[in-house]
């Protein structure tokens, strides 16, 4: 197979297809006719020599030939758009644009939320496409699918870069009218209290972890399955949570509820940015990771 006359398109129906393993599902994925998405395939089979996915019943399977391409076709899909990218000027009061970022429901609403209010202002033709990250989001920023990730330092992929936003710490939640509590709390209080916390697709969050680490034990009565809930969950009850303080600000004049030192020391928490190796010299990428910096500077003063 001559590298001039192959369709570079066609890794990206390759990636597509491997990642959906349905024909109908892939081409939906990439915007295209399911008739267009079964000519991409037949053309792949017809340039690799392989089957590439083998229909299973009501399913499709790839190949081991498809298999053993797969992370090779992801990285040059990711070194292309990087290529690409690099040699886009990019000038955000005319770029139309769309950047695709996972964040957590949490850093969307203290984060994401003013960085629109500045896209409004500077760069009113580029659009975000938010994801909730999950147990794929690292395998899909190597495979170019993510712009940028936002997340706990402790979830970043350590094979490409990522620049810190800020440090959090996390303060207990109450319901001002609590009669248990005042403006403290003490240790045997914050164990024999019910809690309010926040279990993400069966995982662990960070707070979660660093508890189990630090081995304070506590009465879970609630588990919620995202953060932006939790506050919602303690107006007119005795229960207690650990929140993200920043996002706990913003919800607390709302809410009638009071925020709480910890009774014990807690790990900060440190909120990083993402992005593939690839698009360092990205100038539009560049651009979008220098604001969120900004505003995770000034956003929270």
């Amino acid at each position: 197979m001559r590298l001039d006359n192959f369709d570079l398109n066609l890794l990206v129906a390759f990636d597509a297809l491997l990642a959906e393993r349905n024909v109908t599902r892939a081409a939906r994925r990439l915007n295209v006719t399911q008739s267009a998405m079964s000519a991409s395939l037949k053309r792949l089979r017809d340039a690799f020599r392989d089957p590439i996915m083998i229909q299973h019943g009501r399913s499709m399977v790839p190949t081991p030939h498809a298999l053993a391409l797969a992370p090779e076709v992801a990285r040059a899909i990711a070194t292309l758009r990087g290529l690409i990218s690099a040699g886009t000027a990019f000038d955000p009061a005319t770029a139309d644009r769309r950047f695709k970022i996972a964040a957590s429901d949490y850093i969307t609403t203290v984060l994401l939320v003013p960085l629109l209010r500045t896209l409004e202002r500077e760069a009113p033709f580029v659009r975000l496409d938010v994801t909730l990250p999950t147990d794929a989001t690292s395998a899909r920023l190597a495979n170019g699918d993510y712009d940028l990730i936002l997340t706990p330092e402790e979830f970043a992929d350590a094979n490409h870069p990522s620049e810190l936003l800020f440090e959090e710490r996390h303060v207990v939640v109450a319901c001002a009218r609590n009669p248990q509590l005042g403006e403290t709390i003490t240790p045997e209080e914050f164990s024999r209290s019910g809690h309010v916390a926040v279990m993400i697709d069966g995982h662990n969050t960070f707070i979660e972890d660093a508890l189990e680490r630090l081995g304070i034990a506590r009465r879970i009565e609630v588990r919620a399955p995202s953060f932006i809930q939790v506050p919602w969950l303690l107006p007119g009850t005795r229960r207690i949570a650990l929140m993200h303080e920043r996002l706990a600000r913003l919800m607390a004049p709302g809410l009638d509820l009071k925020l709480i030192d910890p009774p014990f020391r807690l790990p900060m928490m440190r909120e990083v940015l993402q992005y593939h190796s690839s698009r360092q010299k990205d100038a539009g990428l560049s651009w979008l990771r220098t604001r969120l910096k900004e505003l995770a500077t000034t956003s929270f003063r």
